[in-house]
């Protein structure tokens, strides 16, 4: 079992709960949070910054029937936080018979195990050589890789919460994050690369990572693009390739399917229960129970047991990513997706693991049934509308496809459409499956998620090219 956290004293957190009761709230909430966090740049062959530092506060929450009211503090007194409970409520209060008997304290078991956390005085010489090493690599790809960016993120996030239904619940979640970037120059042109690893762990996480071979991936996908043609544009089948090309389901259809959306009804899905809304090849999950994984957590931002929920199975709509409020909105059961950046925000339902799930085709298959279109083996950024799903994405690294061949790398390459449109033309699921991690925002601010797929094959999108 994992070691109890106390950051804020129980019987303090009951007397403001009570007060919160007292006030006629239906709900009330303690969110309390501790986090340390380091970083480490380097620009360029030198040491180009070094921060750190530790965030207290604590976030807390009321909730009169359909309305949801939030504030929060650095200050841990009861005091303060009875304070805040009253200026919340001034214009919702009303006279509240309940009171809370007791917390029932909930222990959980330690799955994301991480030995070398920030509580753990690992040097910072040793780190800053492992991205120096990383930062020779890239560089030794070519001599027109004319800059190197390589830094490390870690994160210790304590959380406690106590809330008015008795619960009682603490976790100690560590993150770590490898970033390795680099640009190349021929002339008047430029192009770059990218790669940024991640995980539920410790520093130990890099002994799985080779500063060499991220190097050479991240300077040869700036090199590969750098004197490559042109992208051609009009309707066309793309081939779309695993781990970080799923972030088109995330972005284009996975917020589509939290009920932060659904309950408005600003979703296309909202009323799509049961129902096929993509080729049945497709299969789509939102899992955070997956070891160590970047986009885990064993508990989420209101205290309930993390989960897999299947999204879609064999084509067909069969459940949302539902958070406390976004169940009592929809009728939906809660899947543990209540998520928030920190005691700053109030939680809302979010994406964890969110990824397409293997199928039975090799990726040479699927380009070997291609005449003409495109093969994207890396996805860059983009931007999504909310309500529709509409987007547009380039490719960090893109091929053109000729007769069932990959003939030449291209750049430039847009894919544009819509996230419900995209699952209707997938008719193709590779057995070649991973994840990438990855940061998502929304209105609960910016999360920790992972995204994923197998290569697949959509057989319409629209292309712009340069």
């Amino acid at each position: 079992m994992s070691v109890a956290i106390q950051l804020l004293d129980k019987q303090s957190a009951k007397s403001v709960i009570d007060y919160g009761l007292f006030l006629g709230a239906d709900f009330v909430e303690l969110f309390v949070e501790k986090t340390q966090n380091q970083s480490i740049k380097i620009l360029n062959s030198k040491v180009d910054d070094i921060g750190g530092g530790v965030d207290f506060g604590i976030g807390i929450r009321l909730v009169y029937g359909p309305k949801v009211l939030y504030g929060f503090t650095n200050n841990p007194t009861e005091e303060e936080l009875k304070k805040i409970v009253m200026t919340l409520a001034t214009t919702d209060k009303k006279s509240g018979l309940k009171t809370l008997s007791d917390f029932t304290t909930k222990d959980l078991a330690i799955i994301h195990k991480a030995s070398l956390s920030l509580h753990n005085a690992y040097p910072l010489d040793a780190k800053i050589q492992w991205l120096m090493s990383l930062d020779k690599a890239t560089r030794t790809v070519s001599d027109k890789i004319v800059q190197v960016v390589s830094s490390s993120m870690q994160k210790c996030q304590q959380v406690e919460i106590f809330n008015s239904e008795g619960l009682h619940i603490s976790e100690e979640r560590n993150y770590i994050r490898i970033m390795g970037q680099a640009v190349a120059q021929d002339g008047t042109e430029q192009s770059s690369g990218y790669d940024a690893p991640g995980a539920l762990r410790g520093w130990e996480f890099t002994d799985a990572l080779n500063p060499n071979q991220l190097g050479e991936l991240v300077g040869k996908q700036a090199m590969t693009k750098l004197n490559a043609a042109s992208c051609p544009a009009g309707r066309m089948p793309v081939i779309i390739d695993n781990a970080f090309g799923g972030v088109i389901f995330h972005e284009a259809c996975g917020h589509l399917l939290e009920t932060t959306s659904v309950a408005k009804k600003a979703s296309v899905f909202h009323d799509k229960m049961d129902t096929l809304i993509a080729n049945p090849c497709v299969s789509a999950v939102d899992d955070g129970t997956i070891e160590n994984e970047w986009g885990s957590i064993s508990i989420d931002d209101e205290g309930m047991e993390t989960q897999k929920t299947q999204l879609i199975k064999n084509g067909v709509l069969t459940s949302f990513m539902v958070d406390k409020m976004g169940a009592q909105k929809t009728g939906f059961a809660r899947t543990g997706s209540g998520r928030r950046q920190s005691y700053r925000f109030a939680p809302a339902s979010r994406m964890r693991n969110t990824f397409i799930e293997a199928g039975h085709s090799t990726l040479e298959e699927m380009i070997s049934t291609v005449k003409d279109g495109i093969y994207c083996k890396k996805m860059g950024g983009g931007s999504v509308q909310p309500g529709t799903g509409e987007f547009n994405f380039n490719a960090q690294e893109s091929y053109l496809i000729k007769n069932g061949k990959i003939e030449k790398p291209i750049k430039s390459a847009t894919l544009i459409s819509t996230g419900p449109e995209v699952l209707k033309q997938i008719s193709m699921v590779g057995n070649n499956f991973a994840l990438a991690a990855g940061m998502c925002g929304s209105v609960s601010g910016s999360v920790p998620t992972t995204v994923g797929q197998p290569a697949i094959k959509v057989d319409d999108i629209l292309v712009g090219g340069r």
